[in-house]
């Protein structure tokens, strides 16, 4: 299995397992900045270079912790963040925005908060309805043509949006949740981004940790975990995807390995340019993410998971 791939169009070799880097900063209950700092550096020495942020996690805080744990190592490092989603300065949601003025505005604030002159991939984190595409992808454009940012990307559209997007300007990889309860994007969308030379990057690959086993019940979040709020994760919804961990489960014990592995490993076996970002505080989880290289499935595999997961989640993402 390939450790690493041409981002779609442009001249970043990144690693097909990168890390995500939001939970260092919100949505997953507690998290320390000290143990967020160290992993990041280990990634580093484990020849990890991908690292996905967003502006809107920790209202910024995200971006700053990234880039005071790279400063002066941005030469090691290919950093992806988006802009779109709009936070209070007390994390209060404020909606979609998808002008130019606050594109370019949004573009420079991430610049200032990262301590860095480029971003190398920029994406659009969701679509405001009231804009479209063609207006967003220009705008973005400007800042490539202005040396801002390298290279573009999209994240959560449908096949059509991604089409005209790469009429305007050549989009370099589409972002959407991806996992083995989260197959939605085999139905266009990889089609797509093969005929146009897009890289599919998976977020949530472990399905925000349900896959790997580690929730069994809602007692298993902290307060102020998002994912209480989350409709997959009902006490209901819990009690019925656990068939999802279940084949996992067995799978993993007949291969010697963890759930976690399975689950990326399956991931990157669909194609050879498909990436994932899962996310993690833990260096044990890093390492035991990047473990994921090293799992080979057969053509009996695949086939008992066709077979045996669940055609459907209980309970939808958002």
């Amino acid at each position: 299995m390939k450790n690493s791939t041409i981002l779609g169009n442009s001249t970043l070799n990144v690693n097909r397992i990168g890390l995500g880097c939001m939970g260092m900063s919100e949505f997953y209950g507690s998290f320390d900045e000290t143990e967020s700092i160290n992993t990041l550096h280990k990634a580093i020495d484990l020849g990890v270079n991908f690292f996905d942020t967003a502006d809107m996690y920790g209202s910024g805080a995200n971006e700053k912790l990234i880039g005071k744990a790279f400063k002066g190592q941005w030469e090691k490092v290919i950093l992806a963040t988006k802009f779109a989603v709009m936070r209070g300065p007390n994390g209060e949601w404020l909606g979609l925005n998808g002008q130019p003025e606050y594109i370019k505005k949004a573009c420079e604030q991430s610049l200032s908060n990262l301590g860095t002159d480029t971003i190398d991939l920029y994406y659009m984190h969701r679509q405001d309805p009231k804009v479209e595409i063609e207006v967003i992808v220009g705008a973005m454009s400007e800042l490539v043509k202005e040396g801002k940012v390298k290279y573009l990307g999209l994240s959560e559209v449908d096949a059509d949006t991604l089409r005209r997007a790469h009429k305007i300007h050549p989009i370099t990889a589409l972002q959407t949740e991806y996992s083995l309860w989260s197959r939605e994007p085999e139905q266009e969308l990889f089609e797509v981004c093969k005929e146009l030379g897009i890289t599919f990057v998976s977020y949530s690959p472990l399905g925000r940790g349900f896959l790997t086993g580690a929730i069994k019940s809602r007692a298993d979040f902290e307060e102020g975990d998002f994912r209480l709020v989350n409709p997959r994760f009902t006490d209901e919804a819990i009690n019925e995807n656990i068939k999802f961990v279940e084949v996992i489960d067995q799978l993993s014990k007949d291969k010697g390995v963890t759930k976690a592995q399975i689950a990326l490993a399956w991931i990157l076996s669909q194609n050879e340019e498909i990436t994932a970002i899962p996310g993690t505080r833990k260096i044990h989880r890093l390492e035991e993410n990047l473990g994921a290289y090293h799992v080979r499935f057969s053509d009996e595999d695949f086939g008992i998971i066709e077979a045996s997961m669940p055609k459907m989640t209980v309970g939808n993402r958002y």
